[in-house]
């Protein structure tokens, strides 16, 4: 028995928790669990207050106590509570017993669900403002597979009853949105933030399953979350889900490679492999402890103003094909990367890149925003353990540049110097000559203009991915030719 969605416009006044909370307990056959653990209930107080509760809420419970909370959900492999897996033992367990313990002779029409959370709060030194687990599994049609939205936040606000309250109308808006919106999965994302502010919460993961989402891929839910303001970066895997930035990056050595990869060429793979290779070598770098990161910037995709979706799913596909770790970040600057990085590790890091980027990087233009301009974001950038590890281009008269010959504004000279001579910048110096012309811009013009040639400057199964996944426009020889009628 499916939902309907009528009164539901998208141009609609912004109904209240209350009216949300209530068009659910009013809906005769939604009905399933609450379990809150962490941050009160706030998400359930929702539902209790706004009336007609019975009718939907079968079981609200909150296992504080850490015992009881692993008698009822086990015990975790690392004995943390905040977890995504903790969240998914809790949603498996409440809907478990909602099966066996509510039969379908006597609820026929009964969707059910399980919502979740498992979070906490500032803590009393207001040094660690908290984050937490926040889920939904339920159906849309009776006796039907269940769909699952999952996430996680991060508190920005200072007290923690304001918290509590930020995750009450949070969860509220989950339930609401996941029951009406389903079906406009974009929406529902940008709805999660109704009557919050996003200096209150930020959202870094989510991720969508079940037959309602069949046709959702994570990794645009991914690009949504950044495009909207929700988070200034996210992370996902080689399997092409949504992964927590800070599980893959915490106390590891980072090293970080900036690019369009439209697509990945043979000189972005031989920067990485000889950074790579650089990076390993350096003191206090353990291979079993560290995490290479491909990072596209949004501005990277925009095209014309608009992000294009189906460009970026080309680019996220074409690296996932290739086993890499993508992130996706709002950050303009190197800085402000290497300030998102630090926030999970203290160990070294690297940032791979061309000597144009180098030279991007000590232009002062980027840095007029800031009170203390380039000082201020040198200092930030180059403070911690970083090194730079810097692949070199051709000129126009065919001369290969370096750091040792490149040129900087004469202002930023001596500032250059000190960097480069404190070995905060190093020379890839084992690098391909022959590929140094190779850019991905003459790589899409050759894919436009039907020219093989550009399959030649491409990384070795590189080209067969783009043809058989038809990526960057590409088209098959047979799909081009003139039918005959």
């Amino acid at each position: 028995m499916e939902i309907s969605l009528k009164g539901d416009k998208e141009f609609d006044e912004i109904p209240s928790l209350n009216t949300k909370a209530l068009r659910i307990n009013l809906n005769e056959n939604i009905y399933g669990t609450f379990s809150e653990i962490g941050a009160g209930q706030e998400t359930v107080r929702q539902f209790f207050r706004a009336g007609g509760a019975s009718g939907t809420i079968a079981k609200a419970m909150s296992a504080y106590d850490k015992d009881f909370s692993d008698a009822i959900y086990g015990i975790e492999a690392d004995g943390r509570y905040v977890t995504e897996t903790r969240l998914l033992k809790m949603l498996n367990h409440e809907i478990d017993i909602m099966e066996r313990r509510l039969t379908r002779d006597k609820h026929p029409n009964k969707l059910f669900f399980s919502y979740a959370n498992t979070v906490t709060t500032i803590d009393f030194a207001k040094q660690y403002k908290g984050h937490g687990w926040v889920g939904l599994r339920y159906q849309i049609e009776a006796g039907q597979p269940y769909n699952e939205i999952s996430l996680h936040l991060r508190f920005k606000e200072n007290d923690a009853r304001l918290q509590q309250e930020t995750l009450g109308v949070l969860g509220t808006n989950l339930i609401y949105g996941a029951f009406y919106k389903y079906n406009q999965p974009k929406k529902l994302l940008r709805y999660l933030y109704d009557h919050l502010d996003k200096d209150q919460l930020e959202i870094d993961t989510i991720n969508f399953s079940g037959p309602a989402f069949k046709d959702v891929d994570n990794r645009l839910m991914s690009l949504q979350l950044v495009k909207n303001g929700m988070t200034d970066a996210v992370m996902f895997a080689p399997d092409g889900n949504n992964v927590l930035p800070a599980r893959v990056l915490y106390k590891k050595n980072i090293l970080a490679l900036r690019g369009s990869f439209r697509p990945v060429t043979k000189v972005n793979i031989d920067m990485f492999e000889k950074s790579h290779e650089m990076f390993l070598k350096e003191n206090k770098v353990d291979k079993n402890k560290t995490q290479v990161v491909f990072e596209i910037t949004l501005s990277n995709l925009r095209a014309e103003g608009e992000i294009d979706e189906q460009d970026f799913m080309d680019r996220a596909k074409l690296l996932c094909s290739l086993g890499h770790t993508v992130l996706i970040s709002n950050f303009q600057e190197y800085y402000k990367l290497v300030e998102y990085l630090s926030q999970y590790t203290k160990s070294r890091m690297g940032l791979a890149m061309g000597v144009n980027n180098l030279v991007d990087i000590f232009d002062e233009k980027y840095y007029r925003h800031l009170s203390g301009g380039i000082l201020e974001a040198f200092g930030k950038l180059f403070f911690k353990d970083l090194r730079v590890y810097l692949y070199p281009m051709h000129d126009e008269d065919g001369e290969v540049i370096t750091s040792e010959n490149l040129k900087v504004h004469p202002r930023m000279k001596e500032l250059y110097k000190f960097f480069k001579y404190n070995g905060k910048v190093v020379d890839i110096t084992d690098y391909d000559n022959t590929i140094l012309d190779v850019f991905s811009r003459d790589v899409l013009k050759k894919i436009a203009d039907g020219d093989n040639s550009w399959e030649t400057m491409l990384p070795e199964g590189v080209s067969k991915l783009i043809k058989e996944k038809s990526l960057f426009g590409y088209e098959a020889e047979e799909m081009m030719r003139p039918r005959n009628f």
